[in-house]
């Protein structure tokens, strides 16, 4: 959340932010669109939200000359990045340039990668590198050779593949088409006051957190998720963790006994694969401050798709990482808590806490 450049849309009452934010002005309790009429109030009475279910959560009523709880019909900015996004979906393979995308569209190569980012939360380079990405996953699995594969799925050659492939991919591509063959994960057990926890991770991150009541389950569940990687037990060095696995578990286990804050996670690298939306909901979810929660509608709306409700909840049940990507912080539209893959009994209690000490 961009508050300086937030605070200058309304200051310019900008209507390409319709939708994307409300402002709520303390003093009177009111939350408005950031192109409403009225009057301007003084900057330090003022706190922005990025929906309006998450301004009403907080008590601010809305504006009744701006109507900012009503949708917003799509703007000429979201209609022209939609017409980017099918452009792009419809030549997965192909090297499309920044500019080849402004001349299509009629925008300068400047503001199309400003807008974009805004509303997809990625870059317009980001998105054609994860669309190609998919078509490669799909390709290595119907392929007997790689580099058919990879000449398919719209790669150059085999060198500009394995310079992202560790970034996106999160394997070689040899190694994902065999299921992981190869991945050294390393993998530990604790106890914890919400029963036990497992952190998982590779040389670059945290690749699976669990929580629950057997060490058997858990295990299983992580043999599940990487069926053909070398898979480690290692113990907790708590006093002086000198290993990665150890501080990334001690950091989960200090936050879960209140001894740290949630903002002691924000730090901690991951190692997991993301289809562009999933990796667009993950990071919506790591800005919900702790203490605070958003609906699942409300998150649809901060990332641009507000009709986009299932596959977020869809995107949230399927977080491998969680704690480090807090969704436990989403909840229904009633305020209900809704499910949690750990149990809703979890998620009541590191809600609590977070209320409590963050």
């Amino acid at each position: 959340m961009n508050e300086t450049e937030f605070w200058q849309a309304v200051l310019d009452r900008d209507t390409s932010f319709d939708g994307v934010f409300v402002y709520a002005v303390r003093s009177t309790g009111i939350y408005c669109r950031p192109s409403c009429p009225a009057r301007k109030p003084q900057r330090e009475q003022v706190v922005f939200f990025l929906s309006s279910l998450a301004a009403q959560e907080k008590g601010f009523r809305p504006c009744r000359r701006c109507y900012p709880q009503n949708p917003t019909a799509p703007d000429s900015q979201t209609e022209m990045v939609q017409r980017v996004c099918a452009i792009i979906e419809a030549n997965p393979t192909e090297s499309i340039t920044l500019a080849t995308l402004s001349t299509q569209v009629n925008i300068s190569p400047f503001h199309l990668q400003r807008t974009f980012k805004r509303i997809m939360g990625i870059t317009p380079k980001q998105y054609i590198q994860t669309r190609r990405m998919q078509e490669l996953k799909t390709e290595l699995k119907s392929q007997n050779r790689v580099i058919d594969a990879i000449y398919n799925a719209g790669y150059g050659s085999s060198s500009s593949l394995y310079e992202c492939a560790t970034t996106q991919l999160g394997m070689t591509p040899r190694t994902y088409q065999r299921g992981g063959d190869g991945m050294v994960i390393n993998y530990a057990i604790a106890n914890c006051n919400l029963g036990l926890l497992l952190v998982a991770g590779t040389e670059r991150g945290i690749c699976m957190v669990s929580l629950g009541d057997s060490d058997t389950l858990l295990e299983k569940a992580l043999q599940q998720e990487y069926p053909t990687a070398k898979i480690n037990r290692c113990e907790l060095h708590q006093e002086s963790s000198h290993d990665n696995l150890s501080k990334w578990a001690i950091a989960l286990l200090q936050y879960l006994s209140g001894e740290q804050p949630s903002s002691h996670l924000s730090t901690l690298p991951i190692d997991v694969q993301a289809t562009a939306f999933q990796a667009k909901v993950w990071q919506a979810l790591r800005q919900i401050p702790a203490g605070s929660t958003q609906t699942y509608s409300g998150v649809a709306e901060s990332i641009g798709q507000p009709s986009a409700v299932r596959a977020v909840a869809r995107a949230c049940a399927t977080n491998p990482v969680s704690l480090v990507i807090p969704c436990h912080r989403v909840v229904r539209s009633d305020g209900s808590l809704g499910g949690y893959r750990w149990g809703i009994e979890r998620k009541q209690f590191l809600l609590a806490k977070e209320a409590q000490k963050d």
